[in-house]
């Protein structure tokens, strides 16, 4: 059984940082494709950002050049390292994997961007 566990949200002023992290249970970690998602109130979920299992990365264009993604698939986990918060960043996050035609969803985290 697949699982995905999100941690690191909470609430952080404009301008600051956080770092999420996606644990992943089961097999063939490295050969998913890993994204993050997000969804604000009111709006749909969107892309924030994937990797491959060859390590390449696409970002939304929203978050290109603040947010990187990143996986370490000996323990399986990838990560999402968001700098230079804006209050429009705040929203649930979701982790996201893909296999195949298999797509497995986190719980989420909360992001809230607040002074």
């Amino acid at each position: 059984q697949v699982q995905l566990v999100e941690s690191g949200g909470g609430l952080v002023q404009p301008g600051g940082s956080l770092r999420l992290s996606c644990a992943a249970s089961g097999s063939f970690f490295s050969i998913s494709t890993m994204g993050w998602y997000r969804q604000a109130p009111g709006k749909e979920r969107e892309l924030v950002a994937d990797i491959t299992s060859g390590g390449s990365t696409h970002y939304a264009d929203s978050v290109k050049g603040r947010f990187t993604i990143s996986r370490d698939n000996a323990k399986n986990t990838v990560y999402l390292q968001m700098n230079s918060l804006k209050p429009e960043d705040t929203a649930v996050y979701y982790c996201n994997r893909r296999v195949g035609t298999y797509s497995y969803w986190g719980q989420g985290t909360q992001v809230t961007v607040s002074s």
